[in-house]
Formats: C-alpha cells, sequence, structure tokens
C-alpha cells in the first residue's frame, strides 16, 4: 500500500512540475500570498492580554535575547533602518496599532511616549536575534533588515 501511495505521490508531482513549466499549474495547488499582506487591521482584533511570565516555563524578552547570547559591536553600521521614518508612527500606529512592537520576538522595536501624546518609534538593533520577522511581517515592508557584520548576533553554543 505505501508503494501505490508513494507513486501516486510522484505521478503528481511530476504532472504538476511539467504543468508549471508550461505555466499552466495545477488547479488545486495552494496559492500563496506574502505574509505581510495578510495582516489585519487593529479594530478587526482583539487585543491580546498576556499572562506576565513566571520566570520557570514563561519567561520576558529580554531574558529570552540575553539567553540568546546576542552579541553586537557598538560601532558597526545599522542593520536595521527605515525606509520612511514617519510611516510606523503616522501610519502603522492607528490602522495596526504598531505591530512591530509584538511580532518582534526580542522586542527590539517599541513605541515610546505614547502616554504623554509624543509618540516616537524606537529601534533597539543591539536585540536583535536575526530572526528576520520584521522584514516580512511588516504591512508597509517599510524595515529594511541587512545581513548585519559577521562575528555578531546570537550566538547559540549548544546548536
Amino acid at each position: 500500500m505505501a508503494k501505490f501511495g508513494g507513486t501516486v505521490g510522484t505521478l503528481i508531482a511530476g504532472v504538476d512540475m511539467w504543468m508549471r513549466q508550461l505555466g499552466i499549474g495545477l488547479p488545486f495547488t495552494l496559492k500563496h500570498k506574502a505574509d505581510h499582506t495578510k495582516l489585519w487591521r487593529a479594530d478587526q482584533c482583539v487585543k491580546p492580554d498576556y499572562p506576565k511570565p513566571d520566570g520557570v516555563i514563561s519567561f520576558d524578552r529580554l531574558s529570552s535575547v540575553f539567553l540568546s547570547n546576542t552579541n553586537h559591536e557598538e560601532d558597526q553600521p545599522i542593520h536595521l533602518t527605515l525606509k520612511d521614518p514617519n510611516i510606523p508612527i503616522d501610519y502603522n500606529l492607528p490602522l495596526y496599532d504598531e505591530p512591530a512592537q509584538r511580532y518582534c520576538p526580542a522586542g527590539v522595536y517599541e513605541v515610546v511616549g505614547q502616554d504623554e501624546g509624543n509618540p516616537r518609534f524606537v529601534i533597539n538593533a543591539q536585540n536583535c536575534v536575526h530572526c528576520k520577522t520584521c522584514d516580512i511581517k511588516d504591512p508597509t515592508q517599510n524595515i529594511n533588515w541587512v545581513v548585519p557584520e559577521g562575528g555578531g548576533g546570537p550566538n547559540y553554543p549548544n546548536m
């Protein structure tokens, strides 16, 4: 039975390969859309209420960044830049509640001064664990992630 299933899979893959080569494709294959195009607006979502980290099973972001042994030289060029520095506050904040402050696992992006009525977008590039989520998920593709200088970033010695 396993041989039959493998044969059918190989046959479908072969047909799919040739149909794609001809520019047709199979009608029942999945269609991929870029991740940043699928982000919901803040008014369509319930704001998550995350439980406080307990220090046993769950940890705060900065403790996790510390455990990643992330290191960046102080004088290296910034590897996270914005194409337009106004977009995070003028566009992303009102429409998406600035999602970078939530999707970044290392807490690199934050909006400060919002309670005082003077919000500013801050990039803490020294915390970056080089996951590239910001480059993939930013709704306006405004964040430019480039490969940092060699020798920096997370160091996972047990991998």
